[in-house]
């Protein structure tokens, strides 16, 4: 296991070993304890298993309350998966990291509380996600931001994606920075 962290403080490419021959391969996805020994967080929660449909852009999404951190990774097709740090205070409020996980590649990607989260499907196969988190889904604690606010810069890799009406009415990163300043302020 390869453990890379990104300019985002917190988010963590992890990369595993992919065993493979012409019969297919074998990925170990998680063990507790190297996980552990590598400093990962290794309590979760719940397992979510998502699947779309080539072209689909999903995001960008986070939980606030209580806050959730995620371990995702593709186990069929492939995505673009983007996180932004939305951290208040952060010194990379704003800024995302951007990769491409496959089934193949063996990349799993540590995306802590306080980060929006979202991906597109690439190539012409459906993609399905797994994440791990840490934290219960709560509907009432869930957010989002406009998957295309030009204030982000996200290099999307494609022009006409398939989004949910959810998705396409997010509020842009500065309504979701004023929101959080009046919350502040409370």
């Amino acid at each position: 296991m390869k453990i890379t962290p990104t300019h985002l403080d917190g988010v963590l490419l992890i990369e595993l070993d992919v065993h493979g021959d012409e019969r297919g391969f074998f990925i170990e996805r998680f063990n507790r304890d190297r996980f552990q020994d590598h400093g990962l967080p290794s309590v979760f929660v719940q397992d979510n298993h998502s699947r779309s449909a080539p072209g689909v852009l999903r995001g960008l999404h986070f939980q606030h309350t209580p806050p959730q951190s995620k371990l995702v990774g593709v186990t069929r097709g492939r995505v673009w998966d983007v996180v932004v740090d939305i951290r208040p205070k952060s010194a990379t409020i704003g800024q995302s990291y951007e990769v491409e996980l496959t089934d193949m590649n063996g990349r799993l990607l540590w995306v802590p509380a306080g980060f929006a989260h979202g991906f597109c499907v690439l190539g012409d196969t459906p993609a399905d996600m797994l994440y791990k988190v840490d934290a219960p889904y709560s509907p009432d604690g869930e957010g989002g931001i406009l998957w295309n606010d030009p204030e982000l810069g996200i290099s999307w890799p494609t022009r006409d994606p398939v989004v949910s009406a959810r998705d396409g009415t997010m509020p842009t990163f500065a309504e979701h920075r004023a929101a959080q300043a009046g919350q502040d302020l409370d």
